[in-house]
């Protein structure tokens, strides 16, 4: 299976149900009243995160997500169905970020968490809700809650306790396959490991869930090589352990290769450069290792750094115990995997109450959400309507502001598709 860590994806709640206007109907009964029903509430937008999902492959292909729209009002007060929720599946760690805002709305950190990110449309009255003793045949109806398309970012963030961080090929994959089940690939190149793999260690009863991390390169932090692929996957680790190819095979400096690996850490989050870390001086099966570690060890010291160093070699499975236990220890002292902050998702429907007015030559043009809202529930033949219209316009001070505006008894309106004359 393919392994994809991002994906956009657009997602809409349901709108909500018109109301209806409709009258009682009956034989022998002259005048029924009104007896519209009120329309259903539109369907949420709800994210699951799914312990059986590993991938966002699935968002490549399926790109818009749209919660059911709550059934419209009937006759003899009858209210709509509401909408069925729309749940979306996703993989344990994934963050879901605004587009728009960048804010993070929902972090799936937690098998089986669910979290509601756009709520549905309030269905509209139906006309037996504005009967009133002095308006007693309303005919006119609340229309539904519009609501809009929004455009998620969806990261998947591994989960582990412990991140296995490194260059290429210092022997990573090896390692957790030495202390795991997990069966990764591995070859004697570079970045054979192109996704992360997760094991699960015990140890003394206690077990822990260890992450190989793709390896990086100088500059990973400006998305040179993997990049922000592996960065991203480092974030939810309690701890790393940082593994050094102490042996130099390959002509590289092990101190060299530990400084650049903090140094893009540094560059990426100071909070990754200060999570705990321990190093695994790796193939001290091979000629030369002995001498290097003690000169590593060495320039640590003058570094002023006091990361504790653990000699292992995975080709010959050694040295492992007093790593293990190091961990063990370190977790024990440390608090849970790292949760982000949630937001909530700024959810723009269609009514949003407000209007403003500009002028279009000799025209006062009116517009706004309260506008759209008025125009919606308005019926021009219906006599009692236009009197809501004008209560509406005096209520809300679009009267009083298109007064201040310059308006006067000469003066148009334009509201939508509406023109009417300006009156005091």
């Amino acid at each position: 299976m393919q392994f994809v860590d991002k994906a956009k994806i657009v997602i809409k709640a349901g709108d909500g149900g018109d109301g209806c206007a409709s009258f009682h109907r009956e034989k022998f009964v002259m005048r029924g009243g009104p007896d519209g029903g009120d329309g259903g509430r539109g369907g949420s937008v709800v994210f699951l995160a799914d312990p059986n999902m590993n991938t966002l492959l699935d968002f490549r292909f399926a790109r818009h997500y749209r919660a059911e729209r709550g059934e419209n009002g009937r006759a003899r007060m009858s209210s709509g169905k509401n909408g069925e929720d729309l749940v979306i599946r996703v993989p344990v760690g994934t963050l879901v970020r605004d587009t728009e805002t960048g804010r993070i709305v929902a972090d799936m950190n937690k098998p089986n968490r669910t979290r509601v990110v756009l709520h549905g449309g309030r269905g509209g009255r139906g006309n037996a809700r504005f009967a009133t003793p002095t308006r007693q045949s309303p005919r006119f109806a609340q229309p539904g809650q519009k609501t809009v398309e929004h455009e998620v970012e969806l990261e998947l963030k591994t989960i582990a306790d412990v991140g296995l961080i490194g260059l290429p090929n210092v022997g990573k994959s090896t390692i957790l396959s030495v202390l795991t089940s997990a069966k990764p690939k591995i070859a004697n190149y570079h970045f054979t490991t192109l996704t992360p793999n997760l094991g699960v260690v015990k140890r003394y009863e206690k077990t822990f869930v260890l992450a190989d991390i793709p390896g990086l390169i100088e500059g990973a932090a400006e998305g040179a090589g993997l990049g922000h692929d592996f960065l991203r996957h480092v974030e939810r680790t309690r701890m790393l352990v940082h593994v050094v190819d102490i042996s130099g095979c390959e002509g590289r400096d092990p101190m060299e290769d530990y400084l650049a690996i903090r140094s893009e850490l540094r560059q990426y989050s100071e909070r990754l450069a200060e999570l705990p870390q321990l190093v695994a001086a790796n193939k001290m099966d091979l000629t030369g290792a002995e001498d290097n570690l003690e000169l590593f060890r060495e320039e640590l010291a003058e570094d002023g750094s006091d990361v504790q160093v653990f000699p292992v070699s995975a080709a010959t499975v050694s040295g492992f115990d007093a790593l293990l236990d190091a961990i063990v220890k370190t977790l024990a002292e440390l608090p849970p995997v790292y949760e982000f902050e949630e937001e909530d998702m700024q959810e723009t429907h269609r009514y949003e109450p407000g209007f403003s007015i500009e002028r279009d030559g000799d025209v006062f043009v009116v517009t706004g959400g309260s506008v759209e809202y008025l125009l919606d529930t308005t019926y021009a033949e219906d006599e009692g309507s236009m009197r809501r219209f004008q209560q509406f316009l005096i209520k809300e001070g679009i009267i009083d502001a298109l007064r201040e505006a310059g308006a006067t008894e000469e003066s148009t309106v334009r509201m939508g598709e509406w023109e009417f004359d300006f009156v005091e």
